[in-house]
């Protein structure tokens, strides 16, 4: 009889192991990504290389680094030297990717980024902010938060981020249509082109950017813009 009890008080335990871990950010691990990848699913980054990735307007990606199947920008924000993009390109797709800032960091994911046209990576694609939320001693915008759609949406009904946390986002492009998701909540979504895109742009940043947003296909971008921001679990999925 005691050793059935000490059976069925470790099965609990267990189970409410399980559920207390299924809710923490970025819990997904590599060798959980890799079961769940169908042929679907392209890898862009295998863990050991960067092959699939090239500098934005350059060649051969230098300054990022790679150990233990993560890769991380170089930490100096060179902005016009570091970002780095996809060799291949895409149109409608989703990209899964688990990130984790250092302090008063501040990164980016971008799509649709086309090369030769601008000098900086974020004068081509839309981006998805990733940024150290809470760490900043500057008053930080509403659009400037993760998960924003830099300058143009303000994310709604997530978290904010704190540096030293892995962080889960998905970018889903199909057609116009733009949804972004951190840790599980999708805080923004939008149409590429309608009349609320165009009015946006017009009274932002972007607004004498002739070809911010305008591409209906392009790479992927990551930035190298200021302090450190890790990557890892990077894949993607054409729709």
């Amino acid at each position: 009889m005691k050793n059935l009890i000490l059976t069925t008080t470790c099965l609990l335990i267990l189970i409410l192991v399980s559920c207390t871990n299924s809710g923490k950010k970025g819990n997904e691990t590599s060798s959980e990504v890799e079961a769940e990848k169908t042929e679907s699913w392209e890898l862009l980054f295998d863990g050991e290389s960067l092959d699939n990735w090239k500098i934005f307007n350059g060649g051969e990606v230098v300054g990022w680094k790679i150990a233990d199947g993560i890769f991380e920008n170089s930490g100096v924000g060179s902005d016009h030297g570091g970002d780095i993009i996809t060799k291949k390109q895409y149109q409608n797709f989703e990209l899964y990717l688990e990130w984790n800032v250092s302090p008063e960091s501040n990164s980016g994911i971008f799509f649709h980024v086309q090369e030769g046209e601008v000098d900086a990576l974020y004068k081509s694609g839309p981006e998805y902010q990733l940024l150290d939320d809470t760490g900043w001693s500057i008053e930080i915008e509403p659009h400037q938060y993760s998960g924003a759609n830099y300058a143009m949406h303000i994310p709604e009904g997530g978290e904010r981020v704190s540096a030293g946390e892995w962080n889960t986002s998905r970018l889903i492009v199909n057609g116009t249509h733009v949804e972004h998701w951190l840790n599980g909540v999708k805080v923004v979504e939008y149409e590429l082109w309608d009349e609320d895109w165009q009015t946006r742009k017009a009274n932002s940043k972007w607004a004498e950017e002739l070809h911010y947003g305008i591409s209906k296909t392009g790479s992927i971008g990551l930035q190298d813009h200021g302090g450190l921001t890790k990557f890892r679990n990077v894949k993607i999925k054409e729709l």
